[in-house]
């Protein structure tokens, strides 16, 4: 795995520690560890699923999907930090 290095820096998590471990998680089949990991990595997996589809098959409203799964993505990524930041911890 590669190092944090905003971690080592400053000796707190970052928005994207856990991805790699997540990603990791799923690809050993332990799909709910990997949630707990990082919690939006399900969603970013649709977002980018569907990131590709759209470039491929150009949906009429896709950008607004796409868009909305970013905002998803954002706010999920966000409330995790600060729970795992500053409650959590």
């Amino acid at each position: 795995m590669l190092p944090c290095l905003w971690k080592q820096t400053f000796n707190i998590d970052c928005m994207g520690c856990g991805m790699q471990r997540s990603v990791s998680l799923i690809l050993k089949g332990d799909l709910i560890a990997a949630f707990f990991m990082y919690p939006a990595i399900y969603t970013l997996i649709t977002m980018f699923s569907f990131l590709l589809l759209h470039l491929k098959f150009k949906f009429k409203n896709g950008h607004r999907i796409i868009f909305g799964l970013f905002l998803l993505n954002i706010s999920i990524i966000v409330i995790s930090f600060i729970l795992k930041t500053f409650i959590i911890n």
